[in-house]
């Protein structure tokens, strides 16, 4: 497939005669704000893989919507946190038991063979685990964005947040885990978890909605991401890099504890 960016020895593919393994049973934390329209359709798919999916928690950062008592009726449970997603993530992992963690983004939603994926990366040698990347929209920059996003976490081991992020819980806390930065969480924790392991991808793509890329354009998000990686880097911190990704915002764009939760901050 091309923009694939994986290699022979990066691709799941069952070993002959090993048989069925019993699966462990799956923890996913979903970090949420304001999301009530985007949830259902994550949630349903969760639920309809009860053999896979032992527990749901939507982790709340404030919504004013009714994000929490949708996700309860979907089943999910909920838990309450301010201060971001590397908080409300923290959070998820603390409040979960499974051996195994799947965070996801609350605005993605699930490819049809998620699930198989899954199953054969559980019983699979250790390993951080990712999902290819789709972003809502079509052209020919995106494209060749999402190319680049499958090449850069294949040979540079750096997923970001909106591809998911499945690991066992043991790998989670021995890396030590999401750090309750206001930006930059995911790359934080990915940074530490490659010193640790390999980084897989599961094959199929996960679908983010596209409302960032809207707002500020292909390259304006590019340019923003690369700013903020750069200065990342160089030793600015986290809470430094939050109020200036949001100083930056148009007037009547969110609160930055709302926009917190926007997809794609990488």
């Amino acid at each position: 497939m091309a923009g694939d960016g994986r290699g022979p020895g990066d691709r799941l593919t069952p070993t002959p005669g090993s048989g069925p393994c019993p699966l462990p049973p799956l923890a996913v934390v979903i970090p949420a704000l304001n999301e009530a329209a985007h949830l259902p359709l994550l949630l349903a798919q969760l639920a309809a893989m009860p053999a896979l999916v032992a527990e749901v928690l939507v982790v709340d950062g404030g919504s004013r919507d009714r994000t929490g008592a949708i996700a309860r009726l979907a089943g999910a449970r909920v838990a309450g946190v301010p201060g971001g997603r590397g908080a409300q993530l923290a959070l998820g992992a603390q409040q979960t038991t499974a051996p195994w963690l799947l965070f996801l983004h609350s605005d993605t939603s699930l490819p049809p063979d998620w699930a198989a994926a899954v199953t054969l990366a559980l019983a699979s040698p250790p390993a951080g685990w990712y999902f290819q990347l789709q972003i809502e929209g079509a052209g020919l920059g995106l494209g060749l964005l999402q190319a680049g996003v499958a090449l850069r976490s294949r040979w540079l081991q750096r997923p970001y947040g909106d591809q998911g992020l499945l690991v066992r819980r043991d790998v989670y806390l021995a890396a030590g885990g999401f750090r309750p930065l206001p930006l930059m969480e995911d790359l934080d924790l990915v940074e530490r978890l490659a010193g640790q392991l390999r980084l897989r991808c599961l094959g199929p793509a996960l679908l983010v909605a596209g409302r960032r890329w809207r707002r500020l354009g292909l390259w304006g998000c590019l340019w923003q991401n690369w700013c903020l990686r750069r200065a990342w880097r160089r030793g600015v911190g986290a809470e430094a890099l939050a109020q200036r990704y949001y100083s930056q915002k148009p007037t009547g764009q969110k609160k930055p504890d709302q926009a917190l939760a926007d997809p794609a901050q990488n």
